[in-house]
């Protein structure tokens, strides 16, 4: 053969394999592409914001356990002040990825969260553990669930104000979810604030809000402090719901495809070494408890990932459905139903002021083929249906079949 035939049937192969992509070829024929540098990361240092919330994990661990490496990249992970500011590093891309929450990301592709962008959902980071805290003084007046929470608002009239962590965000929509299944309108009959989840805690202490909805460890956190309760946890809204997502923008996903797949690798192997052991999960607890990373006491942590939980009030129990990374793939993959249901609460709450393509902005925001490949080379199952059935705490059933119908069928919305 001579040496043109050989160099052109090379080139070809390789641009086969490239075609392909590095899921379903050969051994062979993955380390010839690998050897032409067509499936190596463009980027090989990327920066990942977090907030401190117990979350963050699976992208802290990725890094620290070095499962970055593995796959040809290095995670740097880049604590935030606030989800404004890791929107703002996002679309100017200061930021490459971002543990960020899932309604901020369609926020910001709908332009209902600052400036519009396109962007990207690669994965869920998790699925659970956030909860519904009210302050200490609410709870010595009898408000410790929402149905005693609408009591005491209707026969103790005042200002009374809750906090959320971001407009378009998860926190947002639970707790006006929650205050809305117990007959209390968000928008009419209470005050809405943002604040940052690591400043909660602090500003129930001084007294500027009546509850909040976050992350943990602060609804734990508030609790060893006495100065909050859990009237619900989110799981109690919606078990199993979305949470973080692995974000991204639209346009890092085209110019560094290669970077994206081995930053997901990196942190599906982190969510999967999480949830792999108890003795992991404490490991993990004792990381992120770190002044780098969450900067709160290990004990604040440790409890609520193993499901043991309290209330503040003497009760105690063992929550089976406590914050998951991973649970043998179902965690992380992006369902279309999933996004769709925050632009069903973004209508319900008058942040969009008409029915968007539902489906149509869930395509393409939400990556499933980009996971389905990722998920496919690392051996994870994933779901046939990009929809899931959910029954929620209102025992209202999201399925995703017919989002504006769904949306339109509240009592309470704007």
């Amino acid at each position: 053969m001579t040496d043109l035939l050989k160099t052109s049937l090379n080139r070809r192969t390789v641009l086969q394999a490239a075609t392909v992509g590095a899921v379903g070829v050969s051994p062979a024929l993955r380390a010839l592409v690998h050897a032409a540098g067509s499936d190596a990361p463009e980027k090989k240092e990327v920066k990942i914001g977090f907030i401190p919330l117990t979350d963050c994990a699976s992208v802290v661990m990725a890094s620290v356990l070095g499962f970055d490496k593995k796959y040809g990249v290095t995670i740097v992970p880049n604590k935030e002040a606030s989800w404004a500011g890791v929107r703002d590093k996002l679309v100017n891309g200061e930021l490459d990825f971002a543990h960020v929450l899932y309604g901020l990301i369609y926020g910001v592709h709908l332009g209902t969260a600052g400036p519009k962008k396109d962007m990207a959902v690669l994965m869920n980071l998790n699925n659970n553990g956030q909860a519904i805290t009210l302050s200490k003084a609410l709870a010595d007046k009898g408000a410790v669930d929402g149905p005693s929470l609408a009591k005491l608002m209707a026969s103790d009239k005042r200002e009374y104000t809750f906090a959320g962590t971001f407009p378009t965000g998860t926190h947002a929509m639970w707790m006006h979810y929650w205050l809305a299944a117990a007959g209390i309108n968000p928008l009419s009959g209470a005050k809405l604030i943002t604040v940052p989840p690591p400043q909660m805690v602090a500003n129930m202490r001084v007294g500027n809000m009546d509850g909040f909805c976050v992350g943990e460890p602060w609804n734990h956190r508030a609790i060893m402090d006495g100065i909050g309760i859990t009237a619900n946890t989110t799981q109690d809204i919606w078990k199993d719901h979305p949470e973080k997502v692995l974000g991204t923008t639209a346009d890092f996903v085209k110019k560094y495809p290669n970077t994206t797949r081995a930053v997901m690798m990196a942190v599906l192997e982190a969510s999967q070494w999480i949830d792999a052991s108890l003795s992991n999960k404490m490991k993990m607890a004792e990381t992120v408890a770190g002044k780098a990373y969450v900067n709160t006491g290990v004990d604040a942590i440790n409890q609520r990932i193993l499901g043991r939980y309290q209330n503040g009030m003497g009760k105690t129990w063992d929550d089976p459905n406590h914050m998951k990374f991973f649970n043998d793939g179902a965690v992380n993959f992006p369902y279309l139903s999933d996004g769709m249901w925050f632009l069903t609460q973004h209508k319900r709450w008058g942040l969009l002021k008409s029915h968007p393509d539902y489906l149509a902005v869930a395509k393409e925001v939400n990556q499933v083929e980009l996971y389905k490949s990722v998920a496919s080379a690392m051996k994870i199952s994933v779901p046939k249906d990009v929809l899931r059935t959910s029954k929620l705490m209102d025992g209202v059933v999201w399925d995703g079949k017919d989002p504006a119908k769904y949306g339109d069928g509240f009592k309470i919305k704007a």
